[in-house]
């Protein structure tokens, strides 16, 4: 799970950023925020505020922590795969999961960060997060998977509605879907039919996976000035109280309909 480094918390594939700038991406929920001053321009103009600057480090840095940490689970998670070609599926994920840390590590060198450095403020917590959440089996392992990293996409797709161009691009592309979404319904899906006592465990996991990336994400950036000013409106067009309870009401949303495609109750 790429997990959401936000304050006080944190899908479906986003559709790519249009080209031009005035159409930031969908939300969870299929809203569109409209476009910020940020939002219409590109990196080079919007880094020129310092404040700016150090809030997408940040975010790179969680971002990149994040896909790092998901390619490993993802090698690990293959281990409890009860067959070849689902070791082979988790292989290939976990792969696409690299390619997504590489393109933020480059993005950060690309602009003068360290990218061991931007990441190294989010190891703990991410790492607390995965020991915490270590799934017992196969299909807890699927779940983890599907609803942690897809209610972290959903949060990044939203704070991506309010960064400059050039770095709402390279968020919304390392969201993509790497294939274990499809995967994760039809396993979890599969496995319930075969056994329905399995939806209770498995529902009851999916519960705290949730709690869990609330409650760590709460006290990352809690942390990290730079990010949390970026959030609430002191850098960019962040959100006001009102736009935060409407932005979770949307990601609760979007995750209470993950769970019923896996045949869960939320």
């Amino acid at each position: 799970m790429r997990f959401m480094e936000t304050p006080d918390t944190p899908a479906e594939s986003a559709p790519e950023p249009a080209a031009a700038p005035a159409a930031p991406a969908e939300s969870a929920a299929g809203s569109s925020p409209a476009p910020t001053s940020i939002a219409a321009q590109d990196w080079a103009k919007a880094a020129a505020a310092p404040e700016y600057r150090a809030a997408v480090v940040d975010l790179l840095g969680a971002l990149a922590y994040g896909e790092l940490a998901a390619f490993e689970r993802l090698a690990e998670d293959a281990k409890l795969a009860p067959t070849l070609g689902d070791k082979a599926e988790l292989a290939k994920m976990a792969s696409a999961e690299f390619h997504h840390f590489e393109q933020l590590r480059d993005r950060l060198s690309a602009i003068g960060a360290e990218p061991t450095a931007a990441m190294e403020p989010f190891v703990a917590a991410l790492d607390g997060f995965h020991r915490q959440t270590a799934p017992s089996d196969w299909l807890e392992g699927l779940v983890k998977a599907y609803v942690g990293d897809s209610i972290a996409s959903d949060f990044y797709r939203e704070v991506a509605a309010r960064l400059d161009g050039d770095t709402r691009a390279l968020v919304l592309a390392v969201l993509d879907d790497t294939g274990h979404a499809s995967f994760a319904v039809e396993k979890v899906r599969a496995a319930i039919d075969a056994d329905p006592r399995v939806g209770g465990r498995l529902a009851l996991w999916a519960r705290r996976l949730m709690g869990e990336a609330l409650s760590q994400s709460q006290r990352v950036v809690a942390d990290r000035d730079a990010l949390s000013t970026m959030l609430v409106g002191g850098v960019a067009d962040g959100f006001d109280l009102a736009e935060v309870g409407r932005m979770f009401s949307r990601i609760t949303e979007a995750h209470t309909k993950r769970m019923a495609a896996l045949g869960l109750a939320a």
